[in-house]
C-alpha cells in the first residue's frame, strides 16, 4: 500500500507539472532548467514535440543513474518519465484543441492569460512545476534529467534539492537565448526558475519539519507508552530537579514530526490535561526515523 500511495502522489505531481508546461509556459516561450527546458528550446528552434526529445534524452542519463540511485529509485524515476511524456503529449493536446481563447499567438497557441500576460504565466507555471515536483521527491521519485542530478548529490550531501538544480539550470535557461533572441524571454526563464525552486524546497522541506517536546507530568509513564504506540516516537526520561520547590520531577523529551504535533497534544490532553509542555521547532533530525546524515 506504501508503493501505491508513492506512485498515486508521483502522479499527482506529474500532473500539476505537464499542465503548468502545457497550459502556461510553452504558449508564452518561457525556459526553465533540466531536460524539460531542454526539450523547450528545441521544441522552439526547430518544433520537434517536447515530449519525444524528454523521453529520449532522459532515455540516455538514466542508463547512468541504475547504479547510484537504486533500482527502486530507478523504478519510480523510469515510471515518471513515461507518465511525464505522456502527460506533456496530453495536456498539449487538450490546450490547443479544447481552449477556446479569442487571444493567441502568431502560430496560433491558444493563450490563456491573453497577450502581454508573460510574466504572470512564468509565476502560475513555475509555481505548478515547483509544487509538482515538489510532490514527485517526497515520495521517492524523480522527472529525470537535472532531477537525477541533484537527487545524486542530495543522497551524499546535505544540500537542497532546490539549490543543486538552480545551479545547473542557469546554464540551459542562458542559452535559450541563442534561439529566442529575446532577454526578456530568458529573464522570464530566471523568474520562472527561482519560483520552482523556491516552491519545491517548501514543499519538500514542509514535509521534513521536525519539533520537540520537553513534558512534565506526574503520568509520564502513560503518556510515553501512547507515544510510544502512536505516532511511534521514541521518548527519553531525564531527571529533574524543579528549583523553586526543589521537588524531584521527570520530564519527557521527544522529537517528532511538525504534522505529529497535534496527534501527542491530543494524547497529552487525554492523559493529563494538567501537563507542562514546551514546544519548538529544530533545524535538523537525524537519525532513525528521521532524515540520513549526508556527510562522508
Amino acid at each position: 500500500m506504501r508503493e501505491v500511495k508513492d506512485y498515486a502522489y508521483i502522479t499527482l505531481g506529474l500532473i500539476s507539472y505537464s499542465l503548468g508546461w502545457a497550459a502556461f509556459l510553452l504558449p508564452y516561450q518561457i525556459t526553465t532548467g533540466g531536460t524539460t527546458g531542454i526539450s523547450a528550446i528545441i521544441y522552439y528552434s526547430t518544433g520537434f514535440p517536447i515530449q519525444w526529445s524528454y523521453f529520449i534524452i532522459n532515455a540516455v542519463l538514466m542508463t547512468f543513474a541504475i547504479r547510484i540511485l537504486g533500482p527502486r529509485f530507478s523504478i519510480k524515476t523510469t515510471y515518471a518519465i513515461f507518465m511525464l511524456t505522456f502527460l506533456l503529449w496530453l495536456f498539449q493536446l487538450l490546450v490547443n484543441n479544447y481552449v477556446e481563447v479569442p487571444d493567441m499567438t502568431a502560430d496560433g497557441k491558444p493563450l490563456l492569460l491573453g497577450p502581454g500576460q508573460d510574466f504572470m504565466a512564468c509565476i502560475i507555471g513555475a509555481a505548478m512545476c515547483g509544487v509538482g515536483l515538489g510532490i514527485v521527491f517526497n515520495y521517492n521519485g524523480s522527472t529525470g534529467g537535472t532531477d537525477i542530478i541533484a537527487a545524486v548529490i542530495n543522497k551524499y550531501r546535505d544540500i537542497t534539492l532546490g539549490r543543486v538544480m538552480l545551479i545547473c539550470d542557469l546554464i540551459i535557461i542562458s542559452s535559450s537565448y541563442f534561439v529566442l533572441k529575446d532577454w526578456e524571454k530568458v529573464v522570464y526563464g530566471y523568474v520562472t526558475l527561482y519560483v520552482c525552486s523556491f516552491v519545491l524546497d517548501q514543499v519538500v522541506n514542509s514535509a521534513r519539519q521536525s519539533v520537540q517536546f520537553f513534558i512534565i507530568s506526574n503520568k509520564y509513564e502513560e503518556i510515553g507508552k501512547r507515544i510510544n504506540e502512536y505516532p511511534h516516537r521514541g521518548v527519553t526520561i531525564i531527571n529533574a530537579t524543579g528549583f523553586y520547590t526543589g521537588k524531584e520531577q521527570k520530564m519527557m523529551f521527544v522529537l517528532a514530526k511538525k504534522r505529529e504535533s497535534t496527534i501527542i497534544f491530543r494524547l497529552i490532553k487525554d492523559c493529563d490535561p494538567t501537563a507542562f509542555v514546551s514546544q519548538s521547532a529544530v533545524i535538523g533530525v537525524y537519525g532513525e526515523g528521521f532524515d540520513h546524515i549526508k556527510v562522508k
